[in-house]
């Protein structure tokens, strides 16, 4: 018999239901587009279930229990502080599954959408295979995210590892966490169990924390853990695990870092990889690179007619906030005439320990490689007055201006509201403005932001 006969003909066909697929869904469907939204497992992505939401939720319960510690500091005592983590946990999943159902309850409220949960495979270059169903539709839109890479470590298959969705199902706080990786995410769940009691060591096959940051901007962040007492063992190279008793045992073979620990625990957080081995996306005619990321162009446009890839899995950024931009370029260019392009965005993101980094546009390593003639200011946050007041006196700002244009080149803010108060930066940059249209500004007192402009007038060349 033909199946050809029942396949299905939709206008569209959204596979995923991340950051960047219920937003061109529901857009989809305000343009009249029957729609079809294919999800494998749960609704909202990495950011709802195991990324964004459950993570900041984690951390603002451990924020809050470091608080309670500092009691004497401030003037008041709580006595005995205990951590229940199954009720952390609690707290956590509930907030996660009200976030869920809402993304879910959104995409079955589209009139013109039908949901569709299962497996999509691509059949052809325009046809899609979810179980028995085949759906056809012009226009595609790849939306599929990405997971924690399990490094090839020797003994990784011997021992029992936790990677960054599945610590967040321990009911308990561990003894000893050995968290491999000490890049954003390690780093995070380093400070976030530490407050939570255990004992946390960091190990790190680069001689520096977050490679990609400036040593000013990783020794500053290494400072503010190691006062916590988060232990960190860098350069640690050809790393092995092996079990001894209950406990996991994280060797260092060879380097300067040469090496074992033993915990009670290992996570492993050294990146993460696109979900892209199991689509059929050759069927398709659909690209990848070397690494398994979709092949787009400024518009988000693969290499197969009426295929668009947003989000984690197109390896043109690794963020909610992206994800998110990723959408509203398909969306400008589809509907709207409004040719944006992904180049046209300038890089941002944080790092949410406690305090947070807040980093936007080129590092200083970045400057000095470019040969650009440049402007540099620093500022540690003992300068701010809202940071004293509030007892936040650790990191620093720090912002790297172009000398001839007068323009902001970049900027990080490791402190107080450091997350927040980038913006500010970031507005400006976007808008092409001179860094006087802050440094002249009246900003209110008492804030973090209003030494802003304070910080932009001690501007000195940055010496090559």
């Amino acid at each position: 018999m033909d199946t050809q006969q029942y396949t299905e003909h939709f206008d569209a066909i959204i596979i995923g239901t991340g950051q960047a697929g219920p937003a061109l869904a529901q857009r989809c469907n305000r343009e009249g587009l029957r729609t079809a939204v294919i999800e494998r497992a749960h609704f909202g992505g990495t950011c709802v279930n195991v990324g964004c939401v459950p993570t900041k939720t984690m951390v603002a319960s451990a924020r809050a229990l470091h608080m309670a510690g500092r009691g004497g500091e401030f003037g008041f005592s709580v006595g005995e502080l205990r951590v229940d983590m199954a009720r952390v946990k609690a707290r956590k999943d509930e907030i996660v599954h009200k976030s869920r159902q809402g993304v879910e309850q959104w995409m079955r409220g589209l009139d013109k959408a039908q949901v569709i949960q299962g497996h999509a495979r691509f059949v052809g270059p325009d046809v899609v295979q979810v179980g028995q169903r085949r759906l056809q539709a012009p226009r595609i839109f790849i939306n599929v995210g990405g997971r924690p890479v399990v490094p090839d470590l020797a003994g990784i298959r011997d021992v029992p590892y936790l990677d960054s969705s599945s610590i967040m199902g321990l009911a308990e706080v561990p003894q000893h966490l050995i968290i491999i990786g000490g890049s954003y995410i390690g780093l995070e769940f380093a400070q976030m169990m530490r407050r939570f009691g255990a004992k946390v060591t960091v190990m790190e096959r680069s001689p520096q924390l977050l490679p990609r940051e400036d040593e000013y901007v990783s020794n500053g962040i290494r400072a503010i853990l190691e006062a916590e007492g988060v232990e960190f063992r860098l350069a640690a190279q050809c790393l092995s695990l092996s079990r001894s008793g209950e406990q996991v045992v994280v060797g260092a073979l060879c380097g300067d870092g040469a090496q074992a620990v033993t915990g009670s625990h290992v996570l492993l957080a050294v990146g993460r990889q696109p979900n892209t081995d199991d689509l059929g996306l050759d069927a398709a005619g659909v690209a990848l690179d070397a690494r398994g990321y979709i092949q787009v162009d400024e518009q988000l446009r693969t290499s197969a007619a009426g295929v668009w890839a947003l989000g984690d899995c197109n390896g043109r950024g690794a963020f909610t906030h992206t994800a998110w931009n990723d959408y509203e370029i398909v969306a400008a260019n589809l509907f709207d005439r409004d040719p944006r392009r992904v180049s046209d965005r300038i890089g941002c993101y944080a790092l949410f320990i406690d305090p947070a980094l807040g980093r936007v546009g080129l590092s200083e390593r970045e400057v000095r490689a470019s040969g650009v003639k440049a402007l540099m200011a620093r500022m540690p946050m003992q300068r701010v007055g809202r940071a004293r007041e509030a007892g936040e006196t650790q990191g620093f700002m720090k912002v790297l201006v172009d000398a001839n244009s007068q323009r902001l080149l970049g900027a990080s803010i490791l402190g107080l509201n450091g997350d927040e108060v980038i913006h500010a930066l970031l507005d400006v940059m976007a808008a092409g403005l001179p860094y006087t249209a802050i440094s002249r500004t009246m900003h209110i007192h008492p804030t973090v932001s209003e030494l802003v402009p304070t910080l932009l007038q001690q501007l000195k060349p940055l010496e090559l």
